[in-house]
């Protein structure tokens, strides 16, 4: 992305900042308060938090280039120099229980790029004296409008409108654990219309992460997801499984994610099936998500 709009978008969410804060004595009374998770994703994936009713979250989502390996090292400011995915998506709380988002990625080398994405999410259950659990339920889907192959061997050749398609459904329960420790499980069905004679087109995931509260402030979070291949699909070789970790800074409607992970891509649909690098060869990167939250009165 040229670097021109990426200062911008920078000065953007982070102006807004210093009209919208309040005195910390204040922070209770915000409506982007959340107990299990600070936000609607945990780092790759979704949490089981929904936007508050008429709450608009603008995001930007990035990735950088390997930090080690082949394509890493000090030639390449270990990653800073590459970019491996970049989004950026506005999301929208229609009431306390149910969001809505819409986002736009650049998209990894292969196999796909120029994706848009949006997704619907409504929250089941929440943690307390009736539930155990907080428990959602998501549903989101992805399309690619890249230019197609002409040769017909590759899986960006797409005959078909549909197979620029893929879709994921997600059942995400959730539990805190006292006043530091949340944990989540994720279960995931990802499905894309059109693959590679390797892949297979319906693919289960299950997901599991851990908040751990530092402060009131800084959180360290792990994020794990195991894809399921049917035997003869998805080589080890080629396919790995999504890990990443990272530090989280919420504030003031703020919610600012350090992370490092293998995964190159950004969605359910993209870093689940197409997660290719490995860290034991170094091939892990820096992101950052920034999400800048705005209520809109009654």
């Amino acid at each position: 992305m040229n670097s021109k709009i990426t200062y911008f978008l920078w000065m953007l969410v982070f102006s807004t900042s210093f009209y919208a804060q309040k005195d910390d004595s204040e922070i209770t009374d915000e409506p982007f308060e959340i107990k299990t998770f600070t936000s609607s994703r945990i780092i790759c994936g979704h949490s089981v938090e929904t936007l508050p009713a008429r709450t608009m979250d603008f995001r930007i989502e990035h990735r950088f280039g390997d930090m080690f390996g082949t394509n890493g090292g000090a030639q390449n400011m270990f990653g800073f120099d590459n970019l491996a995915d970049i989004r950026i998506a506005l999301e929208y709380g229609i009431t306390k229980d149910l969001m809505v988002g819409f986002g736009r990625a650049k998209g990894t080398a292969s196999p796909y790029r120029s994706l848009l994405d949006g997704f619907v999410k409504y929250r089941i259950l929440r943690q307390g004296k009736q539930s155990p659990i907080s428990l959602s339920g998501i549903a989101g889907s992805s399309f690619t409008y890249m230019t197609a192959s002409s040769d017909i061997a590759q899986v960006s050749h797409f005959p078909k409108v549909s197979h620029r398609f893929a879709y994921f459904t997600q059942l995400n329960a959730a539990r805190h654990f006292g006043e530091r420790v949340s944990m989540a499980l994720m279960p995931t069905f990802v499905h894309s219309n059109y693959v590679a004679s390797n892949d297979q087109n319906d693919l289960f995931a299950l997901g599991a992460a851990m908040r751990l509260k530092l402060t009131g402030r800084f959180a360290l979070i792990a994020e794990y997801y195991h894809a399921f291949a049917s035997n003869g699909f998805r080589p080890n070789d080629i396919y790995k499984q999504s890990m990443a970790i990272a530090l989280e800074w919420y504030t003031f409607g703020h919610s600012f994610t350090i992370n490092i992970t293998n995964a190159q891509g950004i969605g359910e649909t993209q870093f689940i099936p197409y997660t290719t690098s490995d860290w034991l060869k170094g091939q892990f990167r820096l992101g950052f998500c920034v999400g800048r939250k705005f209520a809109f009165e009654n």
